[in-house]
């Protein structure tokens, strides 16, 4: 093998554990999400956990965060607004990736 193709395996690894990262990080936000919200509609326990994976669920709907973000508007109405869920939803992006680097 030459060093050539020693770099281009290496770069393909790479390539494929960032992706991976990537898709467990927005599952991780988005079960974060989930809790987020189950707590605004006075979920808890056992039902706040069914509306985490609802909306882990609600991501494979399209690409993007936009089908999670139309959940969670719809369920959570007039007690959070668009502003405060897409800001929710780039500080728990941050925590998840977090969360993931210290269990590496």
């Amino acid at each position: 093998m030459t060093t050539f193709d020693d770099r281009e395996h290496a770069f393909e690894a790479k390539f494929a554990h960032d992706a991976e990262m990537q898709f467990k990080a927005e599952a991780r936000r988005n079960r974060l999400l989930g809790l987020w919200a189950a707590e605004k509609l006075g979920k808890s326990g056992g039902a706040a956990s069914a509306y985490a994976m609802e909306v882990v669920k609600a991501d494979f709907e399209e690409a993007g965060d936009h089908d999670v973000f139309r959940k969670l508007s719809n369920d959570l109405g007039s007690k959070a607004d668009e502003a405060e869920i897409r800001a929710k939803m780039a500080e728990l992006m941050v925590e998840a990736k977090a969360q993931l680097l210290k269990e590496i």
